[in-house]
C-alpha cells in the first residue's frame, strides 16, 4: 500500500489504474474529470458536491443522505419533490423552518417531545449498544455528545460570546479542524445519564434565550468568540438558532434509523 500525504498531485492523469479500497481523506478533487470509472460500492461522507455534472451514468442503486438543494435527474429538479415528500412523512418538519420567535419556541418544544420518544427507544437497548456504531456512523452516545458541541459552538460561543464554552464530553465532527483547548475525545464512553445531564444544561441555555426573545432579537448580528465560524459573515441570532434546530432534527433522524437497526439485532440475538 502506498501513502500519498501532503502532496500536490493537481493535473495528474490516472489511466488504467486500480484504486480499489483506496481511502481519500481531506483530499480535494475539485474540477476533476472522471471518465469510464467504476464507482461501485464507493462510500462518500462529508463531501461537497457543488456544481457536479454526471452524464451517461448508470445508477441502479444510489443512496444520498444529506443537505440536498438543487438535484436535477434527467432534466427534472427532484429537490423540491424530496422536500415535499419529507414534509409529508414528517409533518413536524415544516415547523423546523421558523421565521419568528414564537416559531422557534414551538420548534424546540416539538424537538423536546420527539427526542423524549427517541430516548425511550434508546433506553430499551442494552447499555453497550448505545456505544455501538452502525455502518461507521456515530453511536447514540456520540451523537448526543456532538449535539452538545453544536450548542456550545453556535449558542454559547456565538450568540452569548463565550470564548471557552466547552465541556470535556463535547464532540466536534471529524471534519472540524482541531484547536487547542477544544475537547476531542472520541473514544470516551460516558454513561447515558452523564450525557443527558449536560444536554439538559445546554437545552436550558436555549430555553432561557428564547424566553426573552422577540422577533427583532432574531435579527441581532453576532460574531463567534471561539476559533470556529470566525470567517462566517453576517451571522444573526436567528441563523444560529436555525443551525441548532437543523442539527437536532437531522441527528435525531439518524439516531432513530440506527436505533432501529440495533433493536433488530437485539431481537435476532
Amino acid at each position: 500500500m502506498t501513502d500519498f500525504t501532503e502532496q500536490d498531485l493537481s493535473d495528474s492523469r490516472f489511466e488504467k489504474v486500480l484504486l480499489r479500497r483506496a481511502t481519500f481523506e481531506d483530499v480535494s478533487l475539485a474540477d476533476a474529470t472522471l471518465t469510464d470509472v467504476d464507482l461501485s460500492g464507493v462510500r462518500i461522507h462529508a463531501a461537497r458536491l457543488d456544481k457536479v455534472r454526471m452524464t451517461g451514468v448508470e445508477v441502479p442503486d444510489l443512496v444520498i443522505s444529506g443537505e440536498v438543494r438543487r438535484l436535477v435527474v434527467n432534466g427534472v429538479d427532484v429537490g423540491p419533490l424530496v422536500e415535499a415528500e419529507l414534509d409529508r412523512r414528517h409533518p413536524e418538519r415544516a415547523a423546523m423552518r421558523p421565521t419568528s420567535a414564537d416559531g422557534f419556541r414551538e420548534a424546540f418544544a416539538i424537538l423536546d417531545r420527539l427526542w423524549a420518544e427517541t430516548l425511550d427507544h434508546a433506553r430499551a437497548l442494552r447499555v453497550e449498544q448505545l456505544h455501538e456504531q452502525v455502518d461507521g456512523e456515530w453511536s447514540f452516545i456520540q451523537t448526543l455528545r456532538h449535539l452538545g458541541f453544536v450548542h456550545a459552538c453556535w449558542i454559547s460561543g456565538v450568540v452569548h460570546g463565550f470564548p471557552t464554552p466547552w465541556h470535556p464530553l463535547d464532540l466536534p465532527s471529524d471534519e472540524v479542524p482541531a484547536h487547542e483547548g477544544v475537547p476531542w475525545e472520541r473514544r470516551a464512553r460516558p454513561e447515558l445519564h452523564e450525557v443527558l445531564s449536560l444536554r439538559r444544561q445546554r437545552r436550558a441555555t436555549v430555553a432561557e434565550l428564547l424566553e426573552r426573545m422577540d422577533d427583532s432579537g432574531l435579527a441581532r448580528q453576532v460574531t463567534s468568540a471561539t476559533p470556529f465560524l470566525t470567517d462566517v459573515p453576517d451571522l444573526t441570532v436567528g441563523h444560529c438558532l436555525r443551525v441548532v434546530l437543523n442539527e437536532e432534527w437531522e441527528h435525531r433522524r439518524y439516531a432513530e434509523r440506527d436505533l432501529a437497526v440495533l433493536a433488530g439485532s437485539t431481537t435476532r440475538s
